[in-house]
């Protein structure tokens, strides 16, 4: 008998202040805050139940990306109509753009968040 699909329910990410990465991603995603979100561990949640969460790490070092000095933990990829208008209003979000682009810059563009980790806008 095969083993039953995977449903992906959550993503959660270390960082150093969960409120403030929730805070970002909520104003990126429009995901909704989880009631029980604290400063120790913040989420959001999707209509369809997806949720990511954020938790307290003490010690958290940024990654480091491209290099893997400090690995980059996790990656998300977001699948966006424009890429000018998506980077611009991340950049405008607290966002960082990296140096380092990957090949392929006309459809993908490589963004940090407020935590240092990295995560691709796409076209789809």
């Amino acid at each position: 008998m095969p083993p039953p699909p995977l449903k992906l329910a959550a993503i959660t990410l270390d960082c150093a202040d969960p409120v403030a990465l929730a805070a970002f991603y909520r104003q990126a995603t429009g995901f909704e805050p989880h009631p029980k979100s604290d400063a120790e561990f913040s989420g959001l949640t999707r209509g369809d139940g997806l949720f990511i969460g954020f938790q307290r790490v003490d010690g958290y070092r940024t990654p480091q990306w491209p290099g893997q000095d400090v690995p980059q933990q996790i990656h998300l990829d977001f699948e966006v109509d424009d890429l000018d208008a998506a980077e611009a209003m991340l950049l405008e979000l607290g966002a960082v753009r990296p140096g380092h682009q990957p090949l392929g810059g006309d459809r993908v563009r490589v963004l940090l968040d407020p935590a240092g980790h990295p995560f691709c806008l796409t076209l789809p």
